[in-house]
């Protein structure tokens, strides 16, 4: 599966994020605005010098955004662990994931992958007793459909508490929880926990699956294979990069990563190959 981000992706979310307009990075690096532009459109960068000079000004690290940029980098793939079902969804073309953890006969959604009529499918077939909706962030195509989840069953709904207003439909208020960092949902004998990671929105949260020999973290938009999400609004860029770093980045060397979109990858592939990763 090709990366969600592409190289022109990953210069426009650090440049924004940054605050720097294309004037201001090409006079950092004495590389050309219309450059500057037309790689941001897409265009294709040829020399590895000029990624190099791009990543010191935007303070991305160098070789991780040359191998994606140059060399077409793309993360080993992952297998879902046991209990875990991915649910694809698309919003006008663009795909989504959400996912299905299930243990003893009991069920947690995290996130709808705009397409709750096949999560109620699945729940169905299996004969899972859903417990609860944990929501990464407010974003439409992450939670659109939590009204027909909960007509299915009434369940809590796990969502930051500065992402309500993102919801395009509230649940009632007695159905909404804002966890808590570390906060325990179970599910069967199994347990999840919830990182705070704002970022990509102010609310974010990720969802750590805990299994010592297996473990696995979903994280919505807050972190892609090889790249970021989009901080929303830009002035959150410096929380996304914190998120990122010192939660996401310091699981375990073998934890899997299942975003909200794009490949699944590892913490050891991430520290290894995501240019905004703790630049060294």
């Amino acid at each position: 599966m090709p990366l969600e981000d592409d190289f022109c992706d990953i210069l426009k979310k650090s440049r924004v994020g940054r605050g720097l307009s294309l004037d201001d990075v090409a006079r950092m690096t004495g590389l050309s605005r219309n450059d500057l532009a037309a790689w941001e459109r897409g265009e294709t960068v040829r020399r590895r010098e000029e990624v190099h000079r791009l990543a010191e000004a935007l303070q991305l690290r160098a070789e991780p955004l040359a191998r994606i940029a140059i060399d077409h980098w793309e993360p080993i793939p992952q297998r879902l662990p046991d209990g875990v079902e991915a649910v694809r969804g698309s919003v006008g073309g663009y795909g989504v994931w959400g996912y299905v953890v299930f243990d003893d006969g009991e069920a947690v959604v995290i996130d709808t992958a705009y397409n709750a009529p096949a999560i109620i499918d699945g729940l169905r077939s299996r004969r899972l007793k859903l417990v609860g909706i944990c929501l990464t962030h407010g974003h439409a195509d992450h939670a659109e459909g939590i009204d027909r989840l909960l007509h299915h069953r009434e369940v809590p709904v796990y969502l930051g508490r500065e992402d309500r207003d993102l919801l395009g439909w509230r649940p009632r208020s007695d159905l909404l929880v804002a966890p808590t960092d570390g906060h325990v949902i179970r599910v069967g004998r199994r347990t999840i926990s919830c990182l705070l990671t704002p970022g990509h929105t102010p609310g974010g949260i990720c969802y750590r699956l805990d299994d010592r020999d297996d473990p696995v973290c979903f994280v919505g938009d807050t972190l892609f294979a090889g790249s970021i999400g989009r901080s929303n609004p830009s002035t959150l860029y410096a929380a996304h990069l914190k998120s990122v770093r010192e939660r996401v980045l310091t699981l375990a060397p073998n934890c899997r990563l299942l975003p909200g979109h794009g490949p699944a990858t590892t913490v050891a592939e991430e520290r290894a190959h995501n240019p905004f990763a703790t630049v060294e």
